[in-house]
């Protein structure tokens, strides 16, 4: 058994750094529900826990897509049985996870760090296993570097530890992995606490990737499941669905999410078999209740998001096996004040007889959990976590990679209101450039002072450091960060107010006043007003990328597309090969009948490349097939979309069976 840290070289894009604004736009979720047909006992927190927006995190919409060699930390747990590589620089990920013995992989290894628009704050990567916490949807750390030391168990095994302070939440979440020599199973050993004196909602999903094998199963021990269909949760039977046997994961014909509904008395699991019994198993204590698959179906939409997440020249094929704290991604959980909540997961090969795992129903669950009980019996997963709870507490010695410090400002904080600090046991490391002007507002009652044209390097929502802007002096900084936290909790009028008191500090508006100044008229629906403020503040900062998106895309929806055209045809050369801003411009064009020209930007450098389009968007899409629509009205005929044949580099319609 080792614990190592490597130097780790993958294929990359480049992330180049976060938005210039303040995330106050409404979250993007393909969990959205409308309706529920669940019974009385369910018992489900459906829509309990839902944001309006991610603030105050900043958005990391700005990569590219490159394919560059790029140095990360690896770090690596191994026995005689397993290898697991693990990258903290990228939320903690667990990258690989070797089985030695079979000479197989276990998860679906991406050979490249190719970020796509999935997550919370954008910025997502398939592949592997993710540990998301706090808030519904990939959390905001996913493509973050988060703590990660080493510890050790009381026998001498080595530890992993990884860790971070999520800020929405107010909550520390802390991951324990290790793999004892004799082991053939990983274990992670999974902690949060609220430090907080209130209730709070709570989510926690652990995400697992493996390769789409068309004829593997997914075996768990349920005989219903919840979907969103159209907008409505409901249930239906397990393992028959209108003729489909949906455990067979390449049956599902489009995108779509079932979340196994697990009884109390069973064991939790899941597990991903081939057809000679083989494959991979998670399996956890009772906490985490909840078991979910996902799959992108065999529509060419869901095709094309594979090869989209992945490098170029491979099909990125793959199924996701998850594990939650919730039955389903619809709800978080209410987690009362000062509290921890602590469960452990294992990961691992399995061997099963192929012939009970794909035949009855009922002899699957019962083969699955028989092999399970004696890879990884229940009562000893009972105990371990109990008695590896002095090693969760305790202090680790070595550090391996920094996380944020978003902890130490918020212990700095206790320390001055003579509270507890969170977590004493866990280091936060020292502040950076995003936490300091909040650590000088500590101390000072004021924001440091920016420049005529700077954006601030952070933003702030939690009700103690609301309260600290609300005493202090107004200063055109302050003022502006009440409005950003008046913005995010839709206190338009008060939005208002401390924007107005911010532009009267300064001579002249500054980008990022004018931006939420933009977002108030956007909220009280007077779409050209925000649009044209938007598009000013874009004048102010041409380069800003971010603004230059932002702007566009309200002059859009304003209609305004000849100042559409006049904003990007006079922007630099960096915003105008920006994928988002050039389709905004391709779209403008179309609505002003200039189809050549609109036809130009989409077949631009071998095809038009949004590199953030978002998961369930159809932007693209629309433009190629309205396109069509319009060459085909000059020719005096009509076209529908069915009858449109979308190439496969613009077809991302998640939601569409293969074609016959």
């Amino acid at each position: 058994m080792s614990l190592t840290v490597h130097s780790v070289i993958l294929p990359s894009a480049n992330f180049n750094g976060e938005s210039t604004l303040p995330s106050l736009y409404e979250m993007s979720n393909v969990q959205h529900l409308a309706e529920s047909r669940l019974d009385e006992d369910d018992e489900l927190f459906v829509g309990y826990g839902g944001l309006p927006s991610i603030f105050p995190y900043k958005m990391q919409d700005l990569y590219d897509r490159a394919d560059t060699p790029t140095e990360y930390i690896g770090v690596i747990l191994e026995n005689q049985y397993l290898k697991a590589l693990f990258l903290p620089e990228l939320g903690g990920r667990l990258w690989s996870l070797y089985d030695k013995v079979a000479g197989r992989e276990l998860l679906y290894n991406n050979p490249m760090v190719r970020p796509c628009n999935l997550a919370v704050r954008n910025a997502w990567l398939a592949g592997g296993i993710e540990f998301n916490c706090g808030m519904i949807g990939h959390h905001p750390f996913t493509c973050s570097p988060i703590h990660a030391v080493e510890t050790a168990l009381e026998d001498g095994t080595p530890v992993l530890r990884m860790y971070e302070y999520e800020r929405i939440r107010g909550a520390v979440y802390q991951m324990d992995f290790f793999l004892p020599e004799s082991s053939r199973v990983l274990y992670g050993r999974m902690r949060i606490v609220n430090p907080t004196r209130e209730t709070v909602p709570m989510y926690w999903w652990t995400n697992m990737a493996v390769r789409e094998n068309p004829e593997a199963r997914d075996v768990i021990d349920a005989t219903e499941t919840y979907n969103n269909k159209g907008g409505m949760v409901g249930k239906n039977p397990v393992p028959m669905d209108h003729g489909i046997d949906i455990t067979y994961p390449s049956n599902n014909p489009i995108a779509i999410d079932y979340f196994w509904k697990i009884p109390k008395s069973s064991r939790k699991y899941t597990a991903y078999i081939d057809k000679e019994g083989y494959g991979f198993v998670q399996s956890s204590t009772a906490r985490l209740q909840g078991r979910k698959l996902f799959v992108w179906g065999q529509g060419e939409g869901g095709k094309r998001w594979q090869e989209f997440l992945t490098q170029d020249g491979h099909d990125g094929r793959y199924v996701e096996i998850q594990a939650g704290l919730a039955h389903t991604q619809y709800e978080c959980i209410p987690m009362p004040p000062k509290t921890a909540w602590e469960w452990l997961e294992t990961y691992g090969a399995i061997t099963t007889d192929p012939q009970k795992v794909h035949g009855d129903w009922a002899d699957a669950r019962a083969e699955v959990g028989e092999k399970l009980e004696g890879l990884v019996p229940m009562a000893e997963l009972e105990d371990m976590l109990t008695a590896t709870k002095p090693m969760a507490t305790s202090p680790a010695k070595k550090r391996i990679c920094h996380g944020s410090a978003w902890g130490t400002l918020e212990n700095l904080r206790r320390e001055k209101t003579e509270q507890p600090p969170m977590c004493p046991h866990l280091d936060f490391g020292e502040l950076t450039e995003a936490e300091t002007p909040w650590a000088t507002l500590l101390e000072s009652e004021r924001l440091p002072v920016l420049g005529q044209t700077e954006a601030p390097v952070s933003w702030m929502l939690q009700k103690e450091w609301t309260s600290l802007l609300e005493k202090a002096a107004p200063t055109h900084e302050n003022c502006l960060h009440l409005a950003a936290i008046c913005l995010a909790e839709r206190r338009i009028r008060d939005a208002e107010e401390a924007i107005n008191n911010a532009l009267s500090y300064r001579a002249e508006p500054t980008p990022t006043a004018l931006f939420l100044k933009a977002q108030i008229y956007r909220l009280r629906g007077d779409d050209t007003a925000a649009a044209e403020t938007a598009l000013k503040a874009h004048r102010l900062c041409p380069s800003d990328v971010s603004l230059a998106r932002q702007s566009m895309a309200l002059a859009l929806r304003a209609k305004l597309y000849d100042e559409i055209l006049a904003a990007y045809e006079s922007a630099p050369q960096n915003v105008q090969a920006d994928g988002r801003v050039a389709m905004t411009y391709g779209v403008a064009l179309l609505r002003l009948s200039k189809v050549d020209e609109a036809e130009a930007v989409l077949y631009r450098d071998g095809g038009l490349s949004v590199t953030d389009i978002r998961e369930g968007e159809i932007s693209l899409t629309s433009l190629y097939i309205s396109i069509q629509k319009a060459r085909a009205a000059a020719r005096g005929e009509t076209l529908e979309d069915a009858d449109i044949d979308v190439p496969r580099r613009f077809d991302f319609r998640m939601n569409v069976p293969k074609k016959k």
